[in-house]
Order: C-alpha cells, then sequence, then structure tokens
C-alpha cells in the first residue's frame, strides 16, 4: 500500500502555513487518523515524515507504521 503525507492548514487556510502533516493513503482524502483533508492540500513523501518543521499527527505516525513495511522480508 502507498501512503502520501498531506498538510492541514489553520484557519487561516494555505496562506497561514502547514498547521500539521498527516499521513493518507494513495487515492484517500481522510487521513489515517481521520481527519478529512482538502483535496487541494500540499503532499510530501511519506519518507519525509518526522523530518518536516511543522508537528506530525501522531496517531497517524502510530496507524502508519503499523502499515509500512519495515523489514527487508516485507519489501518485496
Amino acid at each position: 500500500m502507498l501512503h502520501q503525507m498531506r498538510a492541514e492548514y489553520g484557519s487561516g487556510g494555505p496562506s497561514a502555513g502547514v498547521k500539521i502533516w498527516h499521513m493518507v493513503r494513495e487515492g484517500e482524502q481522510t487521513a489515517m487518523c481521520g481527519r478529512e483533508i482538502d483535496p487541494g492540500a500540499a503532499a510530501k513523501e511519506p519518507t519525509d515524515w518526522g523530518s518536516t518543521a511543522e508537528l506530525c499527527c501522531h496517531t497517524c505516525g502510530a496507524v502508519f507504521l503499523r502499515e509500512a513495511p519495515y523489514l527487508p522480508a516485507e519489501h518485496q
């Protein structure tokens, strides 16, 4: 399964900057924590998780780690 980081903006919208990053399964608009994400929100590669200046959603991170392969045998 492929994933993508998607931005959640604060009350000022995109011009106010990213409030928090969520993880979304490819092709979906609902974050792994259940929050609906704006279809036009900025996106990043899942490998950027945890390396942004903005916070990453703790719940999305926990669910993502359960789905993401981390052993060499799981990458096949």
